[in-house]
């Protein structure tokens, strides 16, 4: 497993000419912590975070300005083929919470972030119930059942109020995304 596999492609870039209004505006609609800059040719010439834009302030003036003027041209990647331990040690001794991915030439091709290396670290069945149990607790108020998975299949015990709870709760678990199939056990 390489960069390739965990990464996030395409990458959500900006150029040296995108305005700090619209560079701002994508890390707030995306939910991203930084943006690469490229140049036409689609290589990494620098990055711009949140914390630049913060700091640059909003202006009228820096607003309307490029993002050249804002983003630090010194940017820390790596290789597509650099291995999930090479990405963490490199993010956690950086202090990075995302790290831009470039092919020969330094061209962009991707960007893998913290959530990006923790998915390959938890198995799929951990995710998948966390989140029946986060949709159970929503619904319940609180830890009501207890929440098994194995391979997609949702098993849900405890106690359930009558007939027409257990239908709720089974059909609020295939809501889910993911589940493959419910059981419910008193």
């Amino acid at each position: 497993m390489n960069a390739a596999d965990v990464m996030s492609s395409p990458a959500v870039s900006v150029n040296p000419g995108t305005t700090v209004r619209a560079a701002s505006a994508m890390l707030g609609d995306h939910g991203f912590s930084a943006l690469p800059v490229v140049d036409d040719e689609g290589r990494l010439v620098g990055i711009v975070s949140g914390a630049d834009l913060l700091l640059a302030g909003m202006s009228p003036e820096t607003a309307n300005s490029p993002v050249a003027r804002v983003m630090r041209g010194s940017v820390i990647s790596a290789p597509v083929t650099a291995t999930p331990a090479e990405l963490t040690a490199t993010m956690l001794s950086q202090r990075l919470r995302c790290l831009p991915i470039v092919a020969e030439g330094q061209v962009l091709v991707g960007v893998v972030s913290r959530s990006d290396l923790l998915r390959i670290l938890t198995p799929v069945d951990a995710v998948l119930g966390a989140r029946v149990e986060a949709a159970l607790r929503a619904y319940s108020g609180g830890p009501r059942w207890t929440v098994s998975v194995r391979e997609g299949e949702v098993s849900v015990s405890g106690p359930f109020s009558d007939q027409a709870e257990r239908k709720v709760v089974e059909a609020l678990v295939r809501t889910v995304p993911g589940v493959r199939g419910t059981q419910l056990a008193s």
